[in-house]
């Protein structure tokens, strides 16, 4: 089966993302704004069983992380996504080492930028129209992330939660 691990925004970055995503991101449908912390990787039940404890390992010893979306930006000229930019931060950038570490041998086929997608698979003429829209506006959120997921992709291609780990000692 496939699975990946993600931070899901609040639901007030969710509405914002979803506004763009819905006319400009061919995976609406599948799943939800996120920050992709490990693209999708295959397991079998026993590995996914050591996987979820590795899990909770690596959550307890994390703290909570602090998500700050500055502006809309771009992965041209590589592809045409358009995303929401995510700084990155000591603790978001350690949690992604971790999962490309120990248990998890597999390396990251992209360096890591953190981002939320709002389009992909967009037509050149399409990719600069939107983006030369969307690059003026004013983008600020500030929260703070206290929980990943890790996802599982059904039949049909969507994604949905196998489980949530909380961060921090005290939700171990």
């Amino acid at each position: 089966m496939k699975y990946g691990i993600a931070i899901f925004p609040s639901k007030r970055v969710q509405d914002f993302a979803n506004s763009y995503r819905k006319r400009y991101d061919s995976h609406y449908a599948l799943i939800p704004p996120h920050i992709t912390l490990k693209s999708a990787f295959e397991a079998d039940e026993q590995q996914i069983d050591q996987i979820v404890q590795e899990l909770q390992r690596i959550a307890a010893e994390t703290a909570v992380i602090p998500l700050t979306i500055t502006k809309f930006s771009s992965f041209y000229p590589s592809n045409t996504v358009i995303y929401l930019k995510v700084e990155p931060n000591e603790t978001l950038t350690a949690l992604h080492q971790k999962l490309y570490s120990g248990i998890f041998t597999d390396q990251p086929e992209f360096a890591f930028v953190p981002h939320i997608t709002i389009g992909r698979d967009l037509s050149d003429g399409e990719y600069f129209d939107v983006y030369g829209q969307l690059k003026m506006q004013t983008v600020h959120f500030s929260e703070t992330a206290d929980r990943f997921h890790l996802l599982y992709q059904l039949e049909d291609g969507a994604w949905t939660v196998y489980e949530t780990f909380r961060l921090g000692k005290e939700n171990a």
